[in-house]
């Protein structure tokens, strides 16, 4: 019997693995898909989880390989509304680190036990000291007990815990289309763009090996065949001025989630199985790469004690879900920013912005965009 099992092998679950099996504990890690990721999905890395994880060596793998981003900009019309500084924030890292997930994944997986693939986890059930795990596995039912079992498997492993209609699930109405593409020199080549125009935002953010991820927003009824998204993105590109080959364009809507408790007894649920929000601001990984980070030396006490350490507990699910609703709150409005918007809108949009991103303000959306106000930042 290991000492934890975690089911997921995304960043988070393999952060959480890998800091265990650094401290001692024996760890089983259970994972739906037969390989790691190879899209690129979730690619900034923000101070405070660069910070909390550079003990463990993570962090310098993690700089390794990636872009650091010392500032944004917000644009419209080709002029520049106002500018985010990170490299202007008291903060050990001052910027922030753009790498794709799959590299991501990879470097948090050099000091986690290898996963069990291919293991759909359908029940976890707490039996007094221990928890029960049950997975298909190739076909044929499998079972894993533990001590405690950490849910880290995506929105996707959120009814192994929660009961139907537990959990609110808020819908946007916004579509947006995204890609990664190689661009040609360009004076900003480290800087992050956000271009706010009437027909909706077009991000834009530096990437390794000369590459920009671009997320432009959509209509939500517009045709979604892969020639049709490929040809709007263009046309967002275009309108915007940049110079970009697109082959292809996926297509993603957004969700606002975060459940009421992160811990029933001895069963936890960290990253997305347990909170999601909008991308648009990108702290949706970093959320549950905290969760991890400052879950793990608590569970490592526990099992070297064998008692759980309450008070800690209690504190950690009371700073995770705060921190949680906060982002939520955030992603919000820069969900609501970026929308297509009538001309009148889109001029007091513009007149926000300038107000929101000149000083005093500034400093302190520049520390909120780089998740200063997470409990542990």
């Amino acid at each position: 019997m290991a000492d934890v099992v975690v089911v997921g092998a995304g960043p988070v679950g393999m952060l959480l693995a890998g800091l265990l099996a650094r401290d001692g504990v024996d760890v089983d890690v259970l994972e739906r898909r037969p390989g790691a990721g190879a899209g690129s999905r979730a690619i900034g890395v923000h101070a405070p989880v660069l910070a909390a994880l550079e003990p463990s060596g993570v962090t310098e793998r993690l700089l390794a390989g990636a872009v650091r981003v010392p500032r944004g900009e917000a644009r419209s019309g080709g002029r520049v509304l106002g500018v985010v500084r990170f490299d202007r924030l008291s903060t050990r890292f001052p910027f922030v680190a753009t790498i794709p997930q799959a590299v991501t994944e990879a470097v948090l997986a050099v000091d986690a036990p290898a996963p069990l693939r291919g293991a759909a986890v359908t029940a976890v059930d707490p039996r007094g000291d221990h928890v029960r795990v049950r997975a298909g596995v190739g076909g044929r039912p499998t079972e894993r007990e533990a001590p405690i079992v950490v849910v880290a498997s995506g929105w996707g492993g959120r009814d192994l815990v929660y009961r139907p209609g537990a959990v609110p699930v808020h819908t946007y109405r916004d579509r947006y289309l995204m890609t990664d593409a190689v661009v040609g020199d360009r004076d900003d080549a480290d800087v992050a763009v956000v271009d706010l125009d009437r027909a909706g935002v077009l991000e834009s953010f530096p990437m390794p090996g000369g590459r920009r991820r671009f997320v432009a927003w959509d209509r939500p009824d517009a045709e979604d065949s892969p020639d049709a998204r490929a040809d709007r993105l263009r046309a967002a590109l275009a309108e915007r001025g940049e110079s970009a080959t697109i082959d292809e364009a996926s297509s993603f809507g957004v969700r606002r989630v975060v459940a009421p408790r992160l811990r029933r007894g001895r069963i936890f649920v960290i990253g997305d199985a347990a909170h999601e929000v909008s991308p648009i601001g990108g702290q949706g990984m970093n959320l549950g790469l905290l969760d991890a980070a400052t879950l793990a030396p608590l569970l490592a006490q526990w099992v070297r004690t064998g008692d759980a350490p309450e008070s800690g507990l209690r504190r950690w699910e009371d700073r995770r879900l705060r921190s949680a609703r906060t982002a939520a709150g955030l992603a919000s409005v820069n969900t609501a920013l970026g929308r297509a918007l009538s001309r009148p809108a889109d001029a007091v949009r513009r007149t926000a912005v300038r107000a929101m991103l000149a000083p005093p303000l500034g400093a302190t959306f520049a520390r909120a965009y780089a998740m200063g106000f997470d409990r542990d930042a």
